[in-house]
């Protein structure tokens, strides 16, 4: 964190005069002056705390209170989702993270075009520091990542840097955390205010519509290389499917462990069994997922009620920025819906 310098101004009077009694006389009047010297300049020292301390926002993260005490100008935004969300508040990054590997300007199609210029694009979990520090940024968000302290001391050693708050380590920073504090570092607060309005809007709006997800259960799952997992409470796909009215499989939430992830082994498939099935593909075809035998035998995928979502579709829910949340509600939830009426 940056420690900034105030410039110290002082006046230095000298008097020259005789030597005797003009002397005295001109240390009584020292004395006078001094103090009312000391009196200005206590009230100006004063002044210039109180404003000082007005400039300064302070935000709590999980390595204590940061300081920010002039507008950001050059921003680096290294957390997931922390590229998009200063964009939806009007801030074009310098350097950012492509986590998705969208490439381009390292956004969804949801942000098509929002950069007038291109920020640099950085490496994700290990990022290149230096290359970071040749971007001269004066505030560095991480707003959305491990929580590591040494990741956060060595990119604190190069700017500001906004970490996560308190809980939000293994990428559990929750949409609105993630939205409040970018936005109260760029000094976008009521931005940031209408933003969430905009998104919790459309949520109950879509709620409201579909009344069939109501205590209706679902599995949200992912597929890898390594084969299946889960997503559980904490993380923003499950906070999206809850906040359009599902429920989550508690025998899921059960295996969690302080992570958003966790796997589910081949014989433990079933767990996967909901009222709607909502499966990613985490770079691996569609086809290696709908081909899987031990897949086949779920019984809401047998029964026609579960979905393996596109590349868009997963990304958009992935991401959990406004702008993809809201691209999501408008594109996912008809299928959801569409699924259940089966």
């Amino acid at each position: 964190m940056k420690i900034w310098n105030h410039h110290l101004f002082s006046r230095v009077l000298i008097v020259i005069i005789s030597v005797f009694f003009i002397a005295a006389l001109s240390g009584c009047s020292s004395d006078s002056g001094e103090s009312e010297d000391s009196t200005e300049n206590s009230t100006e020292n004063s002044e210039a705390t109180t404003s000082d301390n007005s400039d300064v926002t302070t935000i709590d993260t999980k390595f204590g209170e940061v300081e920010i005490t002039e507008e950001p100008v050059r921003v680096v935004a290294l957390g997931w989702g922390d590229a998009e969300t200063a964009l939806s508040l009007g801030v074009e990054p310098v350097g950012a993270s492509d986590w998705l590997d969208f490439g381009g300007d390292g956004v969804g199609p949801w942000l098509e075009g929002a950069y007038e210029e291109s920020p640099t694009l950085i490496g994700t979990l290990e990022p290149d520091y230096e290359q970071i520090a040749s971007l001269a940024p004066d505030l560095i968000l991480d707003v959305k990542s491990s929580g590591d302290k040494e990741r956060y001391e060595r990119l604190s050693d190069i700017a500001t840097t906004i970490g996560v708050p308190e809980g939000g380590d293994n990428y559990l920073t929750s949409t609105e955390e993630q939205v409040q504090m970018i936005a109260k570092a760029l000094n976008k607060e009521e931005e940031g205010k209408k933003l969430l309005e905009e998104l919790n809007a459309a949520f109950e709006q879509t709620a409201e519509e579909n009344p069939e997800f109501a205590e209706k259960t679902i599995a949200v799952a992912a597929y890898s290389s390594n084969g299946f997992g889960a997503y559980v409470d904490g993380d923003s796909r499950i906070d999206f499917v809850k906040r359009l009215g599902f429920e989550t499989k508690q025998e899921i939430e059960e295996l969690a462990d302080g992570n958003f992830y966790v796997e589910i082994a081949d014989e433990q498939l079933e767990l996967l069994d909901a009222d709607l099935t909502v499966v990613f593909p985490i770079w691996v075809d569609e086809s290696e997922i709908t081909n899987n035998e031990m897949f086949q035998k779920i019984d809401s995928v047998a029964d026609g009620r579960s979905i393996v979502l596109d590349l868009d579709s997963a990304n958009a829910f992935s991401t959990g920025s406004i702008p993809s949340l809201l691209w999501a509600i408008e594109n996912i939830t008809p299928k959801f819906a569409e699924l259940l009426e089966n």
